[in-house]
């Protein structure tokens, strides 16, 4: 999206089911798991920015020896540096024992992350914190293997202090600060009450539906134990997304579908979505199960997933995003008078091409469709040059905008930063007819609008076209996410700025005040979660008369061309993503309590100048 926000993390979990001397002998290669877990996470590097860690557990290990190691590095370089440190403590060792490839149970005990069982986290933070320290996994370390857990996982909790006072803990500010910290030291207080309950076997099923009942959010998180147990669970609304792989020789997981199939040359068939509420198990000696922990809930999987964040490459969400695009051709007809002769299509950023092909189909089958009429309209007099003239008209196709990705905004001061951020793409020239030609630009979503306002907008009316129309793929995003995007902040969304400039226009501005003072009772009262107070700021408002005041709101005074922003319709957004109904940021209906609870509170915020989170 031209607006960048940060977004959810990766997760990567494998469980090799055979010993490593196995795969040695198989694929020529001890470090079988590591690589693999290396391919898991960089075909999932979309999904983490800013940092990343591993953890293995090792099995079978005698008393005294360390059976569980993690590492963690910050920035967008994370991955590789991770796996050239390991690189490099094999380096080291062989200068003493040459050969040690060839021995996978040596290089068992003298390599750290030589383990059975892999973690592997991609992180984008939503809260805007690279501290290493925030990075997954977590640890919670004991003398006792059982009681030894480390965690990590793609979601964000909205009650993080309530479990941490159901727990009776005042942690650190940096535990405090994480979601993970709330989710672990959840998890590890029943771990060790199963722990003193049954030594020889964990009850895993039992740990987490008793941990998991008091989560409020959505989640999809995996945790290895110090005994070799270890699970991966799925949130009970199904709101972020988690595959799985199960042969004879391993198990596996991650965030998305793509990079279990590319990593491991499997087809679409074996891979198999983790359902809702539910979590797999793999104990110590191999034995897996899918199980429910959680009574299944209404679907709510993120829509966002499908739009933007999960890459392109899967077969479902490629042909969602083509119809997201093809559902909009008819709303772009209508905006140019079907005149498609003068107009020209094309997108920003390149994320939104896949959905360009979709508006430029849509738009083509309109063109087909005339084209026949005037065939067969005229089917006894048409001439060989008219019959030419039609079948050979089509939409106009141009690639308007090149990312330069040379360009970095380093001033720092508001009006030269805005002037250098104009920059960062380049046009084509040449291709727009001067005061004739309206110019169509896709988009995946809009946001906040300062790109396309500061740059964008500014960028293409270089070129001189009568009109500019944008188009997104998603409907207006009106609400804050708190389920592990980073969109927390009501007065960054255009769509509310908008709504609050319509008010002040009819003269309602009291409606805020109003709206405030039932969130204000509502906290008292301690039922903020009840009732989504902030969809009474949208309510007087048609979705055509928010996105007639974005574009208004978006024309800087120094563009000449008339703008126009056209949204998808919530109703083109069910019928291109049927299976993947999460909408609260168009709707404000969220799938747990939590949610209204953090729109009230950033609408709060928003009154009352405050930055930070809403939850």
């Amino acid at each position: 999206m031209s607006d960048a926000i940060r977004h959810e993390c990766g997760l990567a979990y494998i469980r090799l089911l055979k010993p490593l001397a196995y795969y040695h002998r198989k694929y020529g290669t001890a470090f079988y798991g590591l690589n693999k877990l290396y391919l898991l996470m960089e075909k999932q590097h979309n999904r983490g920015q800013d940092g990343a860690g591993i953890a293995t557990v090792k099995l079978n290990i005698e008393p005294g020896h360390q059976f569980m190691h993690r590492l963690r590095i910050s920035g967008p370089q994370a991955i590789a540096q991770i796996f050239q440190n390991i690189q490099q403590e094999v380096v080291e060792v062989e200068k003493m024992y040459p050969d040690i490839r060839k021995h996978p149970g040596l290089l068992k005990g003298y390599m750290r992350f030589m383990g059975e069982v892999l973690l592997g986290h991609l992180r984008y933070g939503t809260q805007g914190r690279n501290n290493v320290e925030f990075c997954h996994p977590f640890i919670k370390p004991d003398i006792n293997p059982t009681r030894n857990l480390t965690m990590a996982g793609n979601f964000n909790l909205v009650n993080t202090d309530e479990l941490f006072a159901m727990l009776n803990e005042h942690p650190s500010t940096t535990i405090r600060e994480s979601d993970l910290g709330a989710m672990i030291d959840t998890i590890y207080y029943y771990l060790c009450m199963a722990d003193d309950t049954n030594r020889e076997s964990l009850n895993i099923e039992g740990i987490l539906k008793q941990a998991t009942a008091h989560f409020d959010g959505g989640y999809v998180f995996s945790g290895l134990i110090g005994n070799g147990d270890s699970f991966v669970m799925r949130d009970p609304n199904g709101i972020r997304p988690a595959y799985y792989y199960k042969s004879g020789e391993l198990v596996v997981a991650a965030s998305e579908r793509p990079a279990i199939m590319t990593s491991f040359n499997v087809t679409q068939d074996q891979v198999h979505e983790l359902k809702p509420g539910h979590a797999i198990i793999t104990k110590a000696d191999g034995s897996f199960a899918e199980v429910q922990i959680l009574p299944a809930r209404e679907l709510k999987a993120c829509s966002f997933e499908r739009i933007y964040f999960s890459r392109g490459n899967d077969v479902e969400i490629y042909r969602e995003r083509m119809q997201l695009g093809r559902n909009l051709a008819r709303r772009v007809l209508d905006a140019v008078d079907n005149d498609l002769k003068n107009t020209i299509v094309s997108f920003i950023p390149n994320t939104a091409e896949t959905a360009f092909y979709g508006l430029i189909k849509g738009l083509e089958d309109y063109l087909k469709e005339r084209q026949l009429h005037r065939i067969l309209a005229n089917r006894d007099t048409i001439t060989a040059d008219e019959m030419a003239e039609i079948i050979n008209r089509r939409v106009r196709i141009e690639k308007i905008a090149i990312k330069d990705v040379k360009m970095r905004t380093f001033i720092t001061e508001d009006a030269s930063r805005n002037e250098m951020v104009q920059h960062v793409y380049d046009i084509t020239y040449g291709t727009v007819k001067k005061d004739v030609d309206t110019l169509v630009v896709i988009d995946d979503s809009i946001v906040r609008g300062t790109t396309l306002k500061e740059s964008i907008i500014k960028m293409l009316d270089r070129l001189e076209p009568k009109r500019i129309i944008v188009v997104s793929s998603a409907p207006q995003i009106r609400y804050p996410d708190c389920y592990g995007i980073d969109m927390s902040r009501m007065g960054d969304f255009i769509a509310f700025q908008a709504a609050v400039h319509l008010l002040k226009d009819r003269g309602e501005s009291g409606k805020l005040q109003e709206i405030y003072d039932c969130c204000k009772k509502a906290a008292d009262e301690g039922r903020l979660d009840e009732q989504n107070f902030v969809q009474g700021v949208y309510a007087p408002f048609t979705p055509d008369e928010i996105s007639k005041k974005i574009a208004q709101m978006l024309r800087h005074e120094e563009v000449k061309a008339e703008v126009d922003i056209i949204y998808q319709s919530l109703e083109g957004l069910y019928d291109a993503c049927p299976n993947h109904k999460g909408d609260w940021y168009f709707t404000g209906d969220y799938p747990t309590k939590g949610g209204n609870k953090v729109a009230n509170r950033a609408f709060m915020n928003y009154m009352e100048h405050k930055e930070g989170r809403g939850y």
